[in-house]
């Protein structure tokens, strides 16, 4: 079995299928319990859609979940999974990732689950480097609980557990991420299946970790969050997509640019009809330098969503976590001569030993 001729490269290591297979050999029997109208059901489609064409076998595809309604996503899934527990899912998946480089892993996690209790074990696999993806689904709101407020939501959000508004700055995950100096950082929206496709095929095409915010509407507990940049109306100007090479300009007519101010460094919305046409940002996601790319991420409107730039912010390449770390281990195994065989065993079975009692 070749492990040689994968289409993605970021999944060098792990054994391809012996025949094509279909999104229904990724489908479980298990029945799809969320909400109906949750944005959850055209990201579990797409993942179901996309994971195919990856040319792996089912069974070296892990998923790991921590807690909240995304993280049903692995019961639905006929891969291995795990339903772990709340915020620790990059950890496991880490340790994973490490021990079993035959596998192709995946963390589902929410904007509650991720960026609250499991804040440190995000941005820590992020810095690592560890090979795995990463989808962040941010509905902003805690949809499991019954919608209280969450890391995301907005100042001033009112909710249950902030009936007079919420006083909290919101995060920007993707600037979050960024700013931990994640190799592969991006954001899609949960009813574009076609955008979501293309970014979740190219994270898991990254070797080290992927990071792809969802921005998924949650109908039950804050509907319409995302609206600006979904309606028909509205998401031309909403939206402002980020296409590698391609100058940064969005708006029906696109009539809007993006422009770098030379005082300050950062990047801010313009009229191309104002602007040399040499002015307007050119996008490079390639760049080793995050700078730009964070700076892109700021132009998200955290209030009431009006504005977002969409697509893959970073994507580059440095050492994972994980190649170096079997690397270590086979170094340690490796005996040069006059030592033991094998190092590590004997340094474990050595005459330094010590008895508790």
């Amino acid at each position: 079995m070749s492990t040689t001729a994968l289409p993605f490269p970021g999944l060098r290591g792990v054994p391809e299928a012996d025949e094509k297979q279909t999104a229904k050999e990724f489908t479980s029997d298990q029945e799809v319990r969320w909400c109906p109208g949750c944005g959850d059901y055209a990201v579990l489609k797409a993942v179901q859609g996309f994971l195919p064409e990856l040319g792996i076998r089912r069974e070296n595809v892990v998923f790991v979940s921590g807690i909240g309604c995304s993280s049903r996503f692995p019961y639905y899934l006929d891969t291995y999974g795990m339903h772990s527990i709340h915020g620790r899912a990059p950890s496991i998946a880490t340790g994973i990732a490490t021990a079993r480089e035959d596998l192709s892993v995946f963390v589902v996690t929410g904007d509650g689950d991720a960026l609250s209790i499991g804040g440190n074990h995000l941005i820590h696999a992020l810095r690592r480097n560890v090979n795995m993806t990463i989808l962040l689904f941010n509905n902003r709101i805690y949809g499991l609980t019954k919608g209280q407020y969450s890391p995301t939501s907005e100042a001033g959000k009112v909710t249950k557990s902030t009936p007079m508004g919420s006083l909290d700055h919101p995060f920007n995950p993707v600037s979050l991420a960024l700013g931990a100096e994640g190799s592969f950082v991006a954001r899609t929206i949960d009813s574009d299946r076609k955008h979501l496709t293309s970014v979740l095929s190219a994270a898991a095409a990254h070797r080290g970790t992927s990071f792809v915010e969802i921005y998924q509407n949650c109908p039950i507990f804050n509907d319409g969050a995302f609206d600006a940049i979904k309606s028909p109306d509205t998401k031309a100007d909403a939206i402002i997509p980020l296409v590698d090479g391609e100058q940064i300009r969005f708006g029906a007519e696109r009539q809007y640019g993006v422009v770098r101010d030379q005082d300050t460094g950062s990047v801010h919305a313009v009229e191309v009809a104002d602007v040399a046409e040499k002015d307007l940002l050119v996008h490079d996601a390639h760049s080793p330098d995050p700078t730009t790319a964070f700076a892109l991420s700021r132009l998200t409107d955290n209030g009431v969503l009006h504005r977002a730039p969409i697509g893959i912010f970073r994507a580059v390449e440095r050492p994972t976590y994980d190649d170096q770390a079997r690397e270590q281990v086979t170094t340690a195994h490796a005996a040069a001569p006059g030592e033991p065989a094998d190092k590590l065993a004997a340094l474990i079975s050595g005459g330094d030993t010590w008895t508790v009692v």
